[in-house]
């Protein structure tokens, strides 16, 4: 991979999606114009389980161009926050929009674990935690990111689900 000096303040090196930094501040920009415009947004949080002896330098990169194809619209964006866990930002959706992009975030991993698995004999486990919420002065940003990375954790220990959407009151 050629390194960008044009995408290097955003954009993390190893997936090329955005960057923690990058996310937080678009984010945050994001949920006061909901404020103003009365529009409901998503956090969603994927922990892809990736094998630490499974050695393909470029499988991350992969994965995270598989899950942004799922991202159909310009305005949605995924960022890596740290070595096992992405955000998602859904702007300006509900939860019946939430739940057809679960969906397609779903059936996109499991054709990447369709094509890439029967290569390379491996398969990516996944969980998603998803939060609605319609921001108010009242609901903290703060909130929105506690309650999924709670969801998230919970996800965790229950291994007999993959994902859930909740919405934030």
């Amino acid at each position: 991979m050629i390194y960008s000096f044009r995408n290097s303040g955003f954009r993390d090196p190893e997936t090329g999606v955005y960057n923690q930094t990058y996310f937080m501040e678009v984010f945050n920009r994001e949920w006061h114009r909901h404020i103003r415009e009365h529009q409901s947004l998503a956090l969603l949080y994927l922990c892809p389980h990736i094998h630490e002896t499974v050695k393909q330098p470029h499988l991350l990169e992969f994965f995270t161009k598989q899950v942004q194809e799922a991202l159909l619209r310009a305005t949605d964006m995924i960022a890596r926050l740290d070595h096992n866990h992405f955000a998602l930002g859904l702007f300006n959706i509900d939860e019946v929009g939430t739940e057809v992009v679960l969906k397609r975030i779903e059936q996109q991993i499991s054709d990447f674990n369709q094509n890439f698995g029967k290569n390379h004999k491996l398969t990516i486990d996944y969980k998603l935690a998803a939060c609605i919420c319609l921001p108010t002065q009242e609901n903290k940003i703060e909130s929105l990111f506690s309650n999924v990375s709670q969801l998230s954790q919970d996800l965790e220990k229950n291994h007999d689900q993959s994902q859930a959407l909740i919405r934030l009151q």
